[in-house]
């Protein structure tokens, strides 16, 4: 049996703003990565996997207008650019709607979780970076 436990985080303001940067981060991915397959579909191109299309955005990183991302784990950017990837297929298999873009005002802010990166005492959790 696994055990869970519930915990009510309460971060302080630099925290606060790291893990919405995360958010913005993880949001932007997504978006980028439903741009760029919905730009391949309407050309005519098949469905592009999502390890082709970290790529390419492991290289827009290096611009310096994008540079603002190397200030997060690449693991937020990987999982959201998975995420919309599976959508894509799931619209494909007819499983689901057309995938949408993301809006700030309408999307509730979700953080990427890896368990293996969280680390938890007494008192305090801990949290990747």
């Amino acid at each position: 049996m696994i055990k869970s436990i519930k915990v009510m985080l309460k971060p302080n303001n630099k925290q606060k703003t790291k893990l919405f940067l995360y958010a913005n981060t993880a949001r932007f991915a997504y978006n980028w990565t439903i741009a760029k397959q919905q730009e391949n579909y309407q050309n005519g191109g098949k469905f592009i996997n999502d390890s082709t299309l970290r790529k390419q955005f492991t290289q827009m990183k290096k611009l310096d207008e994008f540079n603002w991302l190397n200030n997060v784990s690449n693991n937020v950017t990987k999982q959201a650019i998975k995420d919309a990837c599976d959508a894509y297929k799931r619209f494909f298999k007819g499983l689901s709607k057309y995938p949408k873009f993301k809006s700030k005002k309408k999307s509730i802010p979700s953080f990427y979780q890896d368990n293996v990166k969280i680390k938890f005492t007494k008192t305090h959790v801990k949290v990747e970076g």
